[in-house]
C-alpha cells in the first residue's frame, strides 16, 4: 500500500457530490429525459439509495437525500414509471447488477460491465459449463433454458415453469433472477398484468434482446473495463475509501489493485490518502486533494 502523501478536503469533496449526486439547488432531475442524460453522465448509478454503499442513485437525484418513501404517491416515485416505460427501450441496461441491487447503466457503459462477466463465446452454451463449475445455482439454470427455449417470459409464467410456486421458493426464486441479473445472462424487457398484483417483470436474454451488446464487449479487455469503471466511480463520488469500490464491485483484491493503480499511474486518481472520515486508505481524484 502506498504510503498517505495528502488528504481529501471535506468541505470541497461535499460540495462536488452535491453536483455529481445531483442533490444541489436547481440540479434535480424533474423528467424521463433527464433521467436517462443523468445516467449517461454519471455511466452507472442505483436506482434506489443502498445503505452502507456509496453511488449516486436516481431516487435521491429527484426526491432529494431522503429515505425511500413507504407512501405510493409521493412525488419521488415518479421514478418507478419512468423505469418502467423505458424497459425493452434501450434508453439505458436497467437490472440488478452491482451488490445484485437495481442498477442505472448507460448503454456506453454496458460493454465493460458485460466484458466482466462470465459470458464468453457462446452464451448459448457457457451456461452449461457455468453450471458443472458451480457458478450457476439450479434455479438459475432452470429460469435461463425456460427463457432460452420460449423467449421473453414473466415471472409468473418462470415461476409456474421452474416449479416455483410456493411462498417457501420466494428465496430461491429471487436469488437465482439476481444472479442472472449480476452476471449479465437475463435483464427485465417489459411488464405484463400478470399475477395477483396485475403486475411482473418480463425478462429476456441479455444477448438476444441487445445482440451487439457482445460484441461490444469482445473488444474491451478485462483491465480496461476495470479502469474505466474505477474512474467513473471516482468521478461520481469524488474520493472514497477502497474498502468502498471493493463493496461497490466486489472485485478481487489483485483486480482493484491493478485498476487503480493504471488511473494514479496516469495521473487521473490520487491513493494513499487521508479521508474526511473513517475508512482506510483513501483515493480520490486529483482535484480534490489537499
Amino acid at each position: 500500500m502506498a504510503s498517505r502523501s495528502g488528504a481529501v478536503a471535506a468541505e470541497r469533496l461535499e460540495a462536488y457530490r452535491s453536483e455529481t449526486f445531483r442533490t444541489a439547488a436547481g440540479l434535480r432531475v424533474g423528467s424521463i429525459q433527464q433521467a436517462v442524460a443523468f445516467v449517461e453522465q454519471r455511466g452507472f448509478i442505483f436506482f434506489w439509495p443502498i445503505r452502507g454503499v456509496l453511488l449516486p442513485s436516481l431516487w435521491v437525484a429527484v426526491a432529494g437525500d431522503r429515505p425511500v418513501a413507504a407512501e405510493h404517491d409521493d412525488p419521488g416515485h415518479v421514478t418507478w414509471g419512468w423505469k418502467d416505460s423505458l424497459l425493452g427501450e434501450r434508453r439505458w441496461y436497467y437490472g440488478k447488477v452491482l451488490r445484485k441491487r437495481a442498477t442505472l447503466i448507460s448503454m456506453q457503459v454496458a460493454p465493460c460491465f458485460y466484458a466482466l462477466s462470465h459470458n464468453f463465446g457462446s452464451p448459448e452454451e457457457d451456461y452449461l459449463d457455468q453450471y458443472e463449475r458451480g457458478l450457476l445455482n439450479r434455479e438459475a439454470k432452470l429460469i435461463y433454458e425456460k427463457l432460452l427455449r420460449e423467449g421473453p417470459t414473466d415471472t409468473v409464467a418462470l415461476r409456474r415453469a421452474t416449479f416455483m410456486t410456493t411462498r417457501s421458493s420466494n428465496y430461491r426464486f429471487g436469488r437465482a433472477l439476481a444472479e442472472l441479473q449480476a452476471d449479465f445472462k437475463i435483464l427485465p424487457v417489459g411488464v405484463a398484468r400478470a399475477g395477483a398484483w396485475r403486475y411482473a417483470f418480463v425478462y429476456d436474454l441479455v444477448h438476444r434482446h441487445l445482440p451487439q451488446l457482445p460484441e461490444r464487449a469482445r473488444r474491451i479487455g478485462e483491465r480496461d473495463a476495470r479502469r474505466e469503471l474505477l474512474l467513473l466511480y471516482l468521478r461520481s463520488v469524488g474520493a472514497a475509501p477502497l474498502a468502498q469500490a471493493r463493496k461497490l464491485f466486489g472485485w478481487a483484491p489483485q483486480d482493484l489493485e491493478g485498476a487503480l493503480q493504471d488511473l494514479v499511474e496516469g495521473g487521473r486518481a490520487r491513493r494513499g490518502l487521508r479521508g474526511p472520515a473513517q475508512g482506510g486508505e483513501w483515493c480520490a481524484l486529483p482535484e480534490l486533494v489537499d
